[in-house]
Protein backbone atom coordinates (compact mmCIF):
# COMPACT_ATOMS: atom_id res chain seq x y z
CA UNK A 1 0.00 0.00 0.00
CA UNK A 2 1.09 3.70 -0.54
CA UNK A 3 1.91 6.44 1.98
CA UNK A 4 -1.68 7.68 1.92
CA UNK A 5 -3.27 4.48 1.89
CA UNK A 6 -1.82 3.53 5.07
CA UNK A 7 -2.42 7.42 6.54
CA UNK A 8 -6.17 7.10 5.05
CA UNK A 9 -6.28 3.51 7.21
CA UNK A 10 -5.13 5.06 10.21
CA UNK A 11 -2.06 1.85 10.05
CA UNK A 12 0.33 5.00 10.51
CA UNK A 13 2.02 2.60 13.10
CA UNK A 14 2.80 0.03 9.74
CA UNK A 15 5.58 2.85 8.80
CA UNK A 16 7.96 1.23 10.54
CA UNK A 17 11.76 2.86 11.10
CA UNK A 18 13.48 0.35 8.93
CA UNK A 19 11.49 2.04 5.98
CA UNK A 20 13.54 5.02 6.36
CA UNK A 21 16.33 4.70 8.26
CA UNK A 22 17.70 1.43 7.24
CA UNK A 23 19.31 3.16 3.87
CA UNK A 24 22.64 4.78 3.27
CA UNK A 25 20.20 7.93 1.17
CA UNK A 26 18.39 8.77 4.44
CA UNK A 27 18.22 12.04 5.79
CA UNK A 28 17.56 13.11 9.29
CA UNK A 29 16.27 16.62 10.26
CA UNK A 30 14.09 18.51 13.30
CA UNK A 31 12.44 21.01 13.36
CA UNK A 32 10.74 22.99 16.27
CA UNK A 33 8.23 25.95 16.32
CA UNK A 34 7.58 28.73 18.58
CA UNK A 35 4.91 31.48 19.63
CA UNK A 36 5.61 34.36 21.56
CA UNK A 37 4.11 35.24 23.00
CA UNK A 38 1.35 32.34 23.05
CA UNK A 39 0.15 33.24 20.55
CA UNK A 40 1.99 35.54 19.43
CA UNK A 41 4.88 36.05 16.28
CA UNK A 42 6.08 32.72 15.33
CA UNK A 43 9.62 31.00 14.95
CA UNK A 44 10.24 28.53 13.24
CA UNK A 45 13.64 26.30 13.17
CA UNK A 46 14.61 23.23 11.45
CA UNK A 47 17.78 21.39 11.07
CA UNK A 48 18.62 18.99 8.42
CA UNK A 49 21.48 16.24 8.07
CA UNK A 50 22.29 15.08 4.48
CA UNK A 51 23.31 11.20 4.51
CA UNK A 52 27.23 12.74 3.69
CA UNK A 53 26.76 14.26 7.13
CA UNK A 54 26.36 18.09 5.35
CA UNK A 55 24.36 20.15 7.93
CA UNK A 56 21.67 22.92 7.14
CA UNK A 57 19.67 25.15 9.43
CA UNK A 58 17.21 27.37 9.01
CA UNK A 59 15.98 30.17 11.44
CA UNK A 60 13.58 31.86 10.50
CA UNK A 61 11.07 34.49 12.21
CA UNK A 62 7.76 34.68 10.24
CA UNK A 63 5.38 37.36 9.64
CA UNK A 64 2.35 35.59 11.06
CA UNK A 65 0.87 35.53 14.51
CA UNK A 66 -0.40 32.01 15.29
CA UNK A 67 -0.38 29.74 18.58
CA UNK A 68 2.35 27.12 19.51
CA UNK A 69 0.69 24.25 17.40
CA UNK A 70 0.91 26.81 14.19
CA UNK A 71 4.37 27.22 14.75
CA UNK A 72 5.35 23.56 15.26
CA UNK A 73 2.96 22.63 11.94
CA UNK A 74 4.61 25.60 10.42
CA UNK A 75 7.81 24.09 11.54
CA UNK A 76 7.63 20.55 10.21
CA UNK A 77 6.13 22.24 6.61
CA UNK A 78 9.37 24.05 6.07
CA UNK A 79 11.64 21.25 6.87
CA UNK A 80 9.83 19.11 4.71
CA UNK A 81 9.96 21.57 2.18
CA UNK A 82 13.34 22.63 2.66
CA UNK A 83 14.30 18.68 2.89
CA UNK A 84 12.27 18.63 -0.51
CA UNK A 85 14.72 21.65 -2.67
CA UNK A 86 17.64 19.57 -1.39
CA UNK A 87 16.27 16.84 -3.30
CA UNK A 88 16.01 14.98 -0.07
CA UNK A 89 13.57 11.80 -1.03
CA UNK A 90 14.21 9.75 1.85
CA UNK A 91 13.45 11.72 5.42
CA UNK A 92 13.18 10.63 9.68
CA UNK A 93 11.87 13.94 10.34
CA UNK A 94 11.70 14.30 14.42
CA UNK A 95 10.07 17.02 16.92
CA UNK A 96 8.91 17.60 20.22
CA UNK A 97 5.34 18.32 19.69
CA UNK A 98 2.86 15.26 19.68
CA UNK A 99 0.36 16.81 18.56
CA UNK A 100 1.14 18.07 15.22
CA UNK A 101 3.01 14.98 14.66
CA UNK A 102 -0.33 12.73 15.59
CA UNK A 103 -2.66 15.46 13.62
CA UNK A 104 -0.27 15.29 10.47
CA UNK A 105 -0.25 11.37 10.57
CA UNK A 106 -4.44 11.09 11.26
CA UNK A 107 -3.69 9.76 14.61
CA UNK A 108 -5.44 12.20 15.90
CA UNK A 109 -8.30 14.88 14.65
CA UNK A 110 -8.84 18.57 15.60
CA UNK A 111 -11.41 20.72 14.73
CA UNK A 112 -9.43 23.79 15.28
CA UNK A 113 -10.25 25.51 11.88
CA UNK A 114 -6.86 27.63 11.51
CA UNK A 115 -4.81 24.27 11.94
CA UNK A 116 -6.99 22.31 9.29
CA UNK A 117 -5.12 23.94 6.60
CA UNK A 118 -1.46 23.47 8.31
CA UNK A 119 -2.41 19.76 8.34
CA UNK A 120 -3.90 19.48 5.49
CA UNK A 121 -0.79 20.87 3.83
CA UNK A 122 1.70 18.86 5.68
CA UNK A 123 0.08 15.64 4.70
CA UNK A 124 0.14 16.76 1.26
CA UNK A 125 3.95 17.16 1.19
CA UNK A 126 3.83 13.32 2.52
CA UNK A 127 3.56 11.30 -0.96
CA UNK A 128 6.65 13.52 -2.39
CA UNK A 129 9.06 11.76 -0.95
CA UNK A 130 9.99 8.02 -1.53
CA UNK A 131 9.73 7.38 2.10
CA UNK A 132 9.04 9.57 5.25
CA UNK A 133 9.16 8.95 9.10
CA UNK A 134 7.52 11.49 11.68
CA UNK A 135 9.05 10.67 14.57
CA UNK A 136 8.07 12.38 18.40
CA UNK A 137 11.27 12.96 20.48
CA UNK A 138 11.34 14.55 24.11
CA UNK A 139 12.06 18.54 23.97
CA UNK A 140 15.39 17.54 25.49
CA UNK A 141 16.59 15.76 22.36
CA UNK A 142 15.12 18.59 20.02
CA UNK A 143 17.79 20.48 21.55
CA UNK A 144 19.38 22.28 18.22
CA UNK A 145 16.07 22.82 16.36
CA UNK A 146 14.67 24.16 19.46
CA UNK A 147 17.52 26.82 19.71
CA UNK A 148 17.06 27.67 16.00
CA UNK A 149 13.35 28.67 16.20
CA UNK A 150 14.19 30.86 19.96
CA UNK A 151 17.10 32.36 18.01
CA UNK A 152 14.22 33.55 15.37
CA UNK A 153 12.34 35.33 18.43
CA UNK A 154 15.41 36.69 19.21
CA UNK A 155 15.87 34.77 22.79
CA UNK A 156 19.06 33.52 21.82
CA UNK A 157 21.58 35.80 20.09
Amino acid sequence: PSLRQLLAAGAAQRLSTSLVSASPHTWHGWFDGGALPNPGKIGIGVLLISPDGARHEHSRKTSLVGCSNEAELRAMIAAMELALTADCRRLVLCGDSQVAIRYVMNQDKTQIERLLPLIALAQNKLPQFDAIELRWIPRHRNHEADCLSRMALGLLD
